[in-house]
């Protein structure tokens, strides 16, 4: 059958309507896939983007370092050239001095009235003093009789020494070969002078070696009776669990203020150590009262109710839980258990650990005293007490409440107040160790009071591994100057010590803004966040640390590089506490502190003590007024009209 005409041109439009469907859905196929392609493509080219970003600012940063290394070496090449041009100058002019002459001196015309005048100037021609003279300078050495002389008022030792060298000398200078037997006969005579201290036995050690060995460890004593200090471990009669601890803990060698009271505590001498901040004085007291608690008979249910054997007090808590940490480690092949008494934790938890019974208790003394007066401990076996920081307690106010903890103890074991009666070795003593940066009044009047006979040790100087520097400054340029000393840092670590604990959080603030890995310590926070912080910091997961007093003293955190003095303290003991952060356990360490015109109550003593240093002192400080006279206290005086008057 033959189709219409409009069914032909139906069917044909309904083909055309599904072609240019297909070609548009082909068309809008094509365009998402090339939308995607170009997204694809703007992707890559910003992942080009970021490369070229990072291969220029990674080109750019070690372009500058070039250049930084580059002016370096140009400023010490340019240094180097006017060295030597300096050099060549002063020896042309010495040959034109040599072959010229020099210039003739004039004739100076004197008027009369000038004769008669007195003159305060005088010219190095007329100076008669030894080190002008070249002679005095390299002074020569006389060897009386070829060696065998000796001078009368000097030491024989080292005048042996000496002839023993030069007569070596001789020998090798004149080519004369010594025979065996000589050689056993200098070796007899003369090698016993040459030995150092470290190669002598104990038994060969001679009154000018220990004077020596003294002067070497920077150790100096006041007392009666001392016995020889230690010069190892071997020789400090420690048990061998004492000795396995001190091992474990990595103790290669004694320090000073070890080496020196720790025979002082196993005779049971009362002691008063004043040495510089982390000079390790912890194991100093530790050793000799673990030593002393072994020779006790062991805690048991029929003596844990009469408390602990030895007390340590610490001013601050910080400080308290660290010697317990100090003391558990020593302790540890002993078995004694240890006890710390703080604020800021439960008294009813702690009288119950007490009550439990434990040899050691670690406490400051405001906590300490109240646990006394409520019975939750009693000290009536305690005859080993330790006051650690003992003029900082006294600074704090804690005076009455040390004295109370030491006249709860019993006075029965107390030495004879004559020195010159022997002690019974088989008798136990009280022994007080006091451990102090300075002596005020009030250590001293604490130490007269209950220390019997006490042998005082010196260690050095405070301060001497410290690099002092003070800085003159407005307080708008504070935070510019401490940003500037920070990127300095590198990777060590640095303290930041302000006044007061708004001027703290602030800086730390702005400082965690500015990119810095910084925490804070101060008193308004609690406890356990300073114990996070302290623990942080130590790790190295934050390298600056802010912090008020609470950081200031005690606190032994190793290799601080920095101790920046952001606030001036009020007074010269807390600087010398603060800058002893750094410079600890033999260590160098930097020390810088921002000073103002509103600190003029340390200017005095801040002063005496840079020169005392050998510190360089800003001239802004010398020139102060403040800075010359020693500020004093005027008390105030009520007014007048208030007196009263009497007549008859």
């Amino acid at each position: 059958m033959k189709r219409s005409i409009n069914e032909v041109f139906r069917s044909v439009s309904t083909l055309d309507v599904a072609n240019g469907n297909r070609s548009k859905d082909r068309d809008r196929d094509v365009n998402r896939h090339r939308e995607r392609d170009r997204g694809q493509d703007r992707d890559r080219e910003r992942g080009r983007g970021r490369d070229r970003c990072e291969r220029d600012r990674e080109l750019n940063r070690r372009i500058q370092d070039w250049e930084r290394e580059e002016e370096a070496k140009a400023r010490k090449k340019a240094q180097v050239e006017k060295l030597v041009e300096r050099e060549r100058e002063k020896e042309l002019d010495a040959i034109k001095e040599q072959y010229l002459g020099g210039k003739k001196p004039r004739k100076r015309v004197i008027r009369p009235s000038d004769k008669l005048r007195f003159s305060f100037d005088w010219e190095n021609t007329e100076d008669t003093s030894t080190d002008m003279n070249a002679l005095y300078q390299n002074p020569h050495e006389a060897q009386l009789l070829f060696g065998r002389g000796f001078r009368a008022g000097m030491d024989r030792l080292e005048q042996k020494k000496q002839a023993a060298k030069h007569e070596r000398e001789m020998r090798r200078k004149d080519g004369v070969v010594e025979r065996p037997e000589e050689a056993d006969t200098y070796d007899s005579l003369d090698m016993r002078v040459d030995r150092h201290w470290r190669d002598k036995r104990l038994e060969e050690m001679t009154e000018r070696d220990w004077r020596i060995f003294k002067e070497d460890s920077n150790i100096s004593y006041k007392g009666t009776r001392i016995p020889r200090p230690m010069r190892s471990w071997e020789e400090s009669k420690l048990t061998s669990e004492l000795l396995k601890a001190v091992e474990r803990a990595g103790y290669k060698e004694p320090r000073s203020i070890q080496m020196a009271a720790i025979p002082l505590g196993l005779q049971q001498r009362d002691v008063i150590g004043i040495s510089e901040t982390g000079s390790g004085k912890t194991a100093a007291f530790v050793l000799p009262m673990l030593a002393y608690i072994s020779r006790l008979p062991p805690m048991s249910e029929e003596n844990e109710t009469e408390g602990p054997y030895a007390v340590v007090m610490a001013p601050t808590r910080e400080l308290a839980q660290q010697i317990e940490e100090e003391t558990a480690k020593f302790a540890h092949y002993l078995g004694f258990r240890v006890t710390s008494i703080v604020g800021g934790q439960s008294i009813e938890e702690q009288g119950l650990k007490i009550a439990q019974g434990c040899e050691i208790v670690i406490a400051t003394p405001g906590r300490l005293i109240d646990c006394l007066e409520t019975r939750y401990v009693v000290l009536n076996q305690c005859n080993y007490v330790v006051l650690d920081e003992a003029d900082r307690m006294l600074d704090m106010g804690f005076e009455p409440q040390v004295a109370g903890v030491l006249d709860a103890m019993p006075s029965s074991n107390l030495k004879p107040e004559n020195e010159e009666e022997e002690l019974d070795e088989k008798k136990i003593y009280r022994t007080t160790y006091m451990f102090t940066a300075t002596m005020p009044p009030g250590v001293q009047r604490l130490a007269g009071k209950y220390l019997r006979n006490p042998v005082v040790v010196t260690i050095g100087t405070a301060g001497n591994t410290i690099s002092e520097r003070v800085l003159w400054m407005k307080e708008s340029d504070k935070f510019f100057k401490l940003q500037k000393l920070l990127d300095e840092l590198g990777d060590n670590t640095a303290i930041v010590f302000v006044n007061t604990k708004k001027s703290c959080d602030f800086i730390a603030k702005n400082l965690d803004k500015a990119g810095y890995r910084v925490t804070i310590s101060h008193g308004g926070k609690s406890q356990e966040q300073r114990e996070i912080s302290l623990r942080g910091f130590r790790a190295k997961r934050y390298n600056v640390l802010v912090a008020t007093e609470v950081v200031g003293r005690g606190i032994h955190i190793s290799d601080v590089a920095h101790v920046i003095n952001y606030d001036m303290p009020k007074d010269i003991k807390m600087y010398t506490h603060r800058i002893g952060r750094t410079g600890r356990a033999g260590k160098s360490g930097v020390a810088t502190s921002f000073l103002t015109r509103n600190d003029t109550s340390i200017f005095y003593d801040l002063k005496q003590k840079l020169v005392q240093s050998n510190s360089v002192v800003p001239p802004e400080l010398a020139r102060h007024e403040a800075s010359r006279f020693k500020p004093r206290r005027v008390l105030d005086r009520p007014p007048r009209h208030s007196d009263t008057v009497y007549i008859n």
